[in-house]
């Protein structure tokens, strides 16, 4: 299924709204993404039409396992591209979150995953024993600090 890029941002933000809020309303997500709520509501039922979202007016939102699914897709491409610019290319940490979150509309799910067999053989980061949850914090810290200590012992 080809989303377009606001329709990414609108699943990937009830994601991680998801995650802190008991229940996600149009305003919480027009107040995180700045834009209004009657594009909001618009969204909602665009998403709710392709059935990647439960959602009924002045209702609470929440994803369907297809739309969880594919906002776990998005963060990934974003964290694989985020771990490149920063760690591999050593770009600024905000400067490369904000281009991952550029770039993650504009690369295949298959150049994602080269990318990503590419940063793990790099960083040799294969061996971390874990059940990685990219929507962990701890996780995201976990692999950032593996990555700049092996990093540093390489270039010793």
């Amino acid at each position: 299924m080809e989303l377009t890029n606001s329709q990414e941002e609108y699943i990937k933000t009830i994601y991680i709204l998801s995650k802190t809020e008991k229940e996600i309303r149009v305003t919480d997500i027009a107040k995180r993404l700045e834009i209004t709520k009657p594009s909001v509501n618009r969204a909602m039922k665009n998403l709710k039409d392709i059935k990647l979202l439960n959602y009924e007016a002045y209702g609470k939102i929440n994803l369907t396992k297809e739309g969880e699914k594919i906002a776990k897709e998005i963060l990934k491409r974003e964290d694989v591209l985020k771990l490149f610019l920063n760690k591999i290319l050593d770009i600024e940490e905000k400067q490369a979150e904000n281009e991952a979150i550029s770039m993650k509309h504009a690369i295949s799910q298959e150049t994602e995953e080269k990318l990503e067999k590419f940063i793990n053989k790099v960083l040799n980061l294969g061996d971390l024993d874990c059940d990685y949850d990219e929507t962990s914090e701890k996780c995201k810290n976990c692999v950032k600090i593996t990555a700049k200590n092996r990093l540093i012992k390489d270039t010793i």
